[in-house]
């Protein structure tokens, strides 16, 4: 038997961040939207625990026990006194190291698909608890749609959406680190008086509205500057899309995959052709969001 769980990635279309707290991470307001980019995680038994993964860039994935996915499993099987014994395959169509939380999704997949394989019975506030301890990310890998992410970003509070929202995503020719572009920030706002981060209202009445128009005027990323100092050439590839009729442009999360709001299916379509020539960015990919959650595709 096998159990294969579709989970997605996610853009952040607004990330408020507060200055470093004691224990070296900061505060959050994180809107959350997950989009129509999956990666399908199947658990299999096994002899022992072991990943494999395959898909674009399935090279930069690591396949022992840090990979997020089979740090899911030893934790749900370490509260069930169950030894995590199974094949753990990951079929890669997020971007690796790109801000769109790929490695998040995987550790949220394998952890319903144990469950699932496993007959543990878990409750939800069980699965967000471990998912909570596995990453700041890996909680809305779980619930998907669209939530507002505080404390670090995995206490969630589900947002209403109005409707589809249309995106462009241009991946870079190489990667970023989240740390580094948070010391980054934190470097960039040293001596400033760094406020406590808020989640936009007029924001989350775009979202509610399904409005793609105020969404774009309310969209916003703290980390972008940082991600930009790093990876200066980013600029060239968000210019690119704003030419092209994006109605707005960001960095995706800690980049360095950057984002484009387009209006409708066709303007998505335009904006991606552009980007695609532009010789700004290694691939473009074109989706909508709010997408669903970890989900259980069969066993």
């Amino acid at each position: 038997m096998s159990v294969t769980v579709r989970v997605p990635a996610k853009v952040n279309v607004q990330l408020a961040v507060g200055a470093a707290r004691p224990d070296g991470f900061h505060d959050l307001a994180n809107v959350f939207l997950a989009v129509g980019l999956y990666d399908e995680v199947t658990v299999t038994p096994a002899d022992e625990l072991r990943v494999t993964c395959a898909g674009p860039d399935a090279d930069q994935v690591p396949l022992d026990r840090t990979n997020l996915a089979a740090r899911a499993a030893v934790a749900l099987a370490a509260r069930h006194g169950i030894d995590p014994a199974v094949h753990i395959h990951i079929a890669k169509d997020i971007p690796v190291a790109g801000g769109m939380a790929g490695g998040s999704a995987d550790g949220a997949g394998a952890l319903v698909a144990c469950d699932e394989l496993w007959g543990t019975e878990a409750t939800r506030e069980e699965l967000l608890d471990i998912c909570a301890e596995l990453g700041s990310d890996v909680p809305f890998s779980l619930v998907g749609g669209a939530a507002l992410g505080t404390g670090r970003g995995e206490k969630l509070a589900v947002l209403e959406v109005g409707g589809a929202f249309h995106w462009v995503f241009a991946m870079a020719e190489r990667g970023l680190s989240t740390p580094a572009v948070f010391r980054e920030f934190d470097r960039l706002g040293e001596g400033t008086d760094i406020p406590e981060p808020v989640a936009s209202r007029e924001l989350l009445d775009a979202l509610a509205k399904g409005d793609p128009d105020a969404l774009a005027a309310a969209v916003s990323n703290d980390l972008q500057p940082a991600a930009l100092s790093l990876f200066p050439e980013l600029a060239d590839t968000l210019a690119a899309g704003r030419t092209a009729g994006a109605l707005a442009a960001l960095v995706s999360g800690s980049g360095p995959t950057t984002a484009f709001l387009a209006r409708d299916p066709e303007s998505a379509a335009k904006v991606a052709a552009a980007l695609a020539t532009s010789g700004t960015c290694r691939t473009v990919r074109v989706t909508s969001g709010p997408a669903l959650g970890a989900t259980v595709l069969g066993g």
